[in-house]
């Protein structure tokens, strides 16, 4: 079987607080996009599966999350042994796309459907809590808000068909190290997020893109920062209705409703960067 793992970008990132686990409670609006990785699965051959993907950023072992999705979904339901797993690699990795949750969460439709187990999108997003906090979104797609760790899922109102151009700068950025910089008490700017509820609920694209935004944009490294406001201000001149750091980033994407002013925007960010993608909301 061959299924298609959509990244998704983040509309909204807030951190609410830190919770006595350790870890943060945050509320995002999230959204898919078709830029998106291409799984092939298939029953192993031999006793143990194999992992291969055509980038070598992405582990071969049981840290790959769609590896992990298998194996979970087999002790979850009972059904199913082990499969042969090849990704297709579109997604920047280590970007705040959720490329390896989205692989997950493809490779646990798949596995539905080929032991036919019949579970409910929502039985799979359970199975995915275990894999990863963002492969329960990856399983329902489309626009939601995501709440604490990012498994708390409400579906909202799509947002409005527009053009989404997405740009990854050369470096990464440590997760961990991002969260252990927060202190939520000293968040001075965030998002508005009731504010662009309110503006997909009544369809307005252009009050969604004003409202996006993501706080960790305020804990990066100087030269991070510098960076992500300069592909900000490129996608911004070229027409976008408004742009936004995805996730943890490095990731920056910008939301337009002019396909050619879409256009302009991936050709002049082309001159600089090297991954660029001209892509649409799902």
């Amino acid at each position: 079987m061959e299924v298609l793992a959509h990244a998704k970008i983040n509309l909204t990132l807030d951190i609410l607080r830190k919770r006595e686990d350790g870890y943060h409670d945050l509320q995002m609006v999230m959204q898919s996009i078709s830029l998106a990785d291409r799984i092939q699965i298939k029953p192993a051959a031999g006793p143990v599966g194999l992992m291969q993907a055509d980038s070598h950023y992405v582990p071969s072992d049981g840290r790959n999350l769609a590896q992990a999705a298998a194996a979970a979904f087999r002790k979850a339901t009972g059904l199913g042994g082990p499969v042969d797993i090849r990704i297709a690699k579109k997604i920047p990795v280590c970007a705040g796309l959720a490329g390896g949750s989205a692989d997950a969460a493809a490779v646990l439709h798949a596995m539905n459907e080929i032991t036919g187990a019949g579970l409910s999108p929502e039985a799979l997003a359970e199975i995915g809590t275990k894999v990863g906090s963002d492969v329960p979104f990856c399983v329902h797609g489309g626009t939601a808000l995501a709440e604490g760790r990012g498994e708390k899922l409400t579906a909202l109102p799509s947002l409005p068909t527009c053009t989404v151009v997405l740009c990854k700068p050369h470096f990464s950025i440590s997760t961990p190290a991002l969260f252990a910089r927060v202190n939520v008490r000293k968040i001075v700017h965030r998002p508005d997020t009731k504010g662009l509820l309110a503006s997909l609920a009544a369809g307005d694209l252009p009050g969604v893109a004003r409202q996006m935004y993501n706080v960790f944009e305020d804990v990066l490294e100087p030269r991070q920062q510098n960076v992500i406001r300069t592909i900000k201000a490129t996608l911004i001149e070229c027409g976008a209705l408004g742009a936004s750091m995805s996730g943890s980033g490095p990731a920056v994407f910008g939301l337009f409703n002019d396909p050619q002013a879409a256009q302009l925007a991936e050709s002049t960010l082309r001159e600089t960067w090297r991954q660029v993608y001209l892509c649409s909301s799902v």
